[in-house]
């Protein structure tokens, strides 16, 4: 009888709410809050696409738009005390940066905002009062939040050379991280609405994985010929995707065991053997060095292409199986844009191109 009360008086509040945005509409304002509530409505009806083509149509016609669309964003997501309308505010905003490149104008007025304190995905303090098991839906809303922050850190990356490499690896685990956080528990993890927004939590872990191990592969292919800060720097991501790599597979798991995604979209984890790790940490301990100038620094070893590399020198610890090949093949994905690593590309009403490829969607 509460949950009923409660409900209702959360639907009386949002029909006041969209009466008032019309009334602001007809004397001359955006319709973007009419929108707005319209697409967050709290009730457990999906987020509906055609909200998600207006505002980026909306976007694409008036690029100035963002700023308003970022402001209503603020105000509606910060207000709200249901769970539902929480929920829905940040799939709309992930499937808004999903679909536009990092360095776009929404992109920029979300910054803003959030460096002017008008915002705060992490810490979130949103708390739900519209169910009976609030503690699950809010920590849910929370770790999502902080998820979307961490993104919104990652959109305007660019990644075009080693340095800028060794950057980006971090800002990739550090999603992955974030992503694994968002672990429902309780009613949470039995709620269908949930269960949309993991599936495009999980699809951007794998798009964060794929792109990791190819760019980590690459860094390890360079070691030998990495200055020397450089080569540690490397050395402490790839010992932190050997504990990531496990928490990774459990994960994946467990998503596999609730039906979220198909089987085959799941890309291959592949383990990293303690012994690798600590071999590499003693090789590199004992045979690094720097020159006498401490601002020039030379690689271990001087050789050319191909004559050595640091599987060889580890070689012992090669042989270690892959414990996780019994789920399946190689599933590599495309890398992601250059300046957003959660940037695909679709198809709609305004002047963004398809990418037929992606099985996805928005």
């Amino acid at each position: 009888m509460q949950r009923r009360f409660r409900q209702v008086c959360s639907a009386l509040k949002e029909q006041s709410h969209v009466r008032y945005a019309k009334i602001a509409s007809a004397g001359g304002y955006s319709n973007m809050n009419t929108m707005m509530i319209k697409a967050t409505t709290p009730d457990d009806v999906p987020l509906q696409d055609k909200y998600i083509e207006y505002f980026l149509t909306l976007f694409s016609l008036s690029p100035s738009s963002c700023h308003s669309f970022a402001i209503t964003f603020t105000r509606r997501f910060g207000t709200t005390r249901s769970w539902r309308v929480a929920l829905k505010c940040l799939i709309l905003l992930h499937r808004l940066l999903r679909s536009v490149p990092g360095n776009s104008p929404l992109s920029e007025q979300l910054l803003w905002i959030r460096s002017n304190g008008l915002i705060s995905l992490h810490p979130c303090h949103f708390r739900d009062t519209c169910s009976s098991s609030s503690h699950s839906y809010t920590n849910f809303i929370r770790s999502y939040a902080h998820l979307l922050d961490v993104m919104l850190d990652s959109t305007d990356f660019e990644d075009q050379q080693q340095e800028q490499v060794l950057e980006l690896l971090p800002q990739l685990q550090s999603v992955i991280d974030r992503a694994m956080d968002c672990f429902p528990v309780g009613l949470a993890a039995q709620s269908f609405m949930v269960h949309s927004a993991m599936k495009l939590i999980i699809r951007d872990g794998f798009v964060c994985y794929t792109r990791f191990r190819k760019e980590m592969a690459a860094v390890l292919d360079n070691l030998l010929q990495m200055p020397y800060r450089s080569c540690i720097a490397a050395f402490n991501i790839y010992k932190k995707a050997s504990v990531q790599s496990n928490q990774l597979y459990e994960f994946h798991e467990w998503c596999r065991a609730k039906g979220l995604c198909g089987s085959y979209e799941y890309p291959l984890v592949d383990p990293i053997p303690h012994i690798q790790i600590k071999a590499l940490e003693t090789f590199l301990s004992g045979m690094w060095q720097l020159t006498e100038d401490e601002e020039e620094e030379k690689p271990l070893i001087d050789v050319e292409d191909d004559q050595v590399s640091w599987e060889t020198l580890l070689e012992t610890s090669l042989t270690f199986p892959h414990q996780n090949d019994r789920h399946g093949h190689e599933d590599e994905q495309a890398a992601a844009s250059a300046y957003n690593p959660f940037y695909q590309p679709n198809e709609h009403c305004g002047s963004f191109p398809r990418n037929p490829s992606y099985p996805w969607g928005l």
